[in-house]
């Protein structure tokens, strides 16, 4: 059976609060017709702080679209290997032991993928299978543990290693002054993450059944506009209302194993914005506090992109993990409109060894 272990997940050291969001918005664009409902909209995100790569001042430039993709291969390199190391030893391996790297990011570009640097570089085996996955966007957290975990069941032992790299302040537009465009920018933060689904043995998230959905012709809801500046973000208003149609879909999965979607022990989902939480709560028939760790991550990180599901679960593990045998929902949602779920089951919580490494 395989395990999702604990994920290891860093954020940046320069941090932007919502009072600075709100100052540097109402100054910038004063006057935007739309800038009262633009500042309305940003104080709801429920985003306190969040974290960027670069010093604000910085981040505000655009010095184009290469430049900005040689930050974004500089920066990936540097923090990465910082969350893939401390995912091993979460799970109690090593880079040899590792038989598949699924690696997810919607902020930069690199051909041949970051995999490949990752493999020279950290000792992973060259047999390694590569699996980047770049046009999920905030699904794609999902995508990675659904893809490792089909791997694993077509690979029996294998070990999988997914490394999510978000850098979302790259994607800032300056002359982009669409309401949309205004609100990502108060919303997104960067963050980069990892975590190993193991073959055998572990602890952790037992995976037991995964599934994808689309929302037919939705494409155009979450998308970006490629232009000679690099990725424009659009955001359809219709997309917080996405929960509702997708709910049924949830509780169906649900119900194929047997279970209740109403009534599991965990939940870790994509936290886009306060109204996804609310309003699975409402259709699924849960307590708010049942989001309670993905909503955190939003709070204290801002929307992190394909990190947020590693972010929501690695908070679980913190908290002390779920009962040994609750039943859990993880899921992504992103363009498309795109659904990423799974379901699994908590098989404890990692030990430390005297030695640094992990009991499992």
């Amino acid at each position: 059976m395989a395990i999702l272990c604990k994920p290891t997940v860093a954020v940046p050291e320069h941090v932007v609060t919502l009072q600075e969001t709100l100052d540097l918005t109402e100054r910038l664009h004063a006057g935007h017709p739309q800038l009262p409902l633009i500042l309305r909209l940003i104080r709801n995100t429920g985003v306190r702080k969040r974290h960027i790569v670069q010093p604000l001042d910085r981040t505000l430039r655009h010095p184009g679209l290469a430049e900005r993709n040689r930050i974004y291969a500089a920066e990936s390199r540097r923090r990465t290997p910082a969350v893939v190391l401390g995912a091993l030893a979460n799970a109690g391996l090593t880079a040899g032991d590792v038989d598949a790297i699924v690696y997810v990011s919607c902020t930069g570009f690199l051909m041949p993928s970051l995999t490949a640097w990752l493999i020279n570089e950290l000792g992973f085996r060259a047999d390694t299978r590569q699996i980047p996955i770049a046009q999920l966007g905030c699904a794609a957290g999902g995508a990675a543990i659904n893809r490792a975990h089909d791997f694993c069941r077509a690979y029996p032992g294998s070990n999988v290693l997914i490394v999510s790299c978000e850098l979302c302040s790259l994607c800032y537009q300056p002359t982009d002054v669409g309401v949309g465009n205004l609100l990502s920018a108060g919303l997104f933060g960067d963050a980069v993450a990892a975590a190993v689904v193991r073959g055998s043995g572990g602890a952790g998230v037992s995976l037991e059944r995964n599934s994808s959905h689309l929302i037919p012709h939705t494409e155009d809801w979450i998308a970006y506009a490629v232009r000679s500046t690099g990725f424009h973000f659009q955001l359809d208003r219709r997309v917080p209302g996405t929960m509702e149609p997708l709910a049924p879909v949830l509780r169906a999965l649900a119900t194929a194993q047997g279970w209740d979607a109403g009534d599991l022990g965990f939940y870790i989902v994509h936290a886009g914005g306060p109204r996804i939480l609310d309003d699975l709560s409402k259709f699924l028939g849960v307590h708010p506090d049942a989001f309670r760790y993905s909503r955190a991550t939003l709070t204290e990180y801002g929307n992190i992109a394909s990190a947020v599901v590693l972010d929501a679960l690695a908070r679980l593990f913190d908290d002390g993990g779920a009962a040994a045998g609750a039943t859990g929902l993880i899921a992504g949602f992103g363009p498309g409109i795109t659904a990423e779920m799974a379901l699994g089951t908590w098989s404890g919580a990692v030990e430390p060894r005297a030695d640094g490494l992990l009991r499992t």
